[in-house]
């Protein structure tokens, strides 16, 4: 939402991936994650030692894991989120 003097002005998002351009998908993504209340937020170390495991496990299919269908930047981001692999790695 952009703020446009007094009244906050609306933009409408298209809601499916195959409507959107990919690049601002992602863009939309990283600027959610960087935009999260840091008290929610793991630390920058320990949220790229996550996404290290990510990268190596068998379940990680284009950003997205299989087991759970979360995009792994988002779940590992968040200090309240697990993998959700049995056994987990993080």
């Amino acid at each position: 939402m952009e703020n446009t003097g007094n009244r906050p002005r609306r933009f409408c998002r298209k809601c499916l991936l195959q409507d959107m351009d990919e690049g601002q998908y992602f863009d939309d993504m990283r600027r959610y994650i960087d935009n999260l209340d840091e008290d929610l937020k793991v630390s920058s170390q320990l949220y790229d030692e996550r996404l290290a495991f990510c990268r190596e496990c068998d379940n990680l299919i284009s950003g997205m894991c299989r087991v759970c269908g979360c995009f792994v930047e988002m779940r590992a981001v968040m200090k309240k989120n697990s993998c959700p692999g049995i056994p987990k790695k993080w």
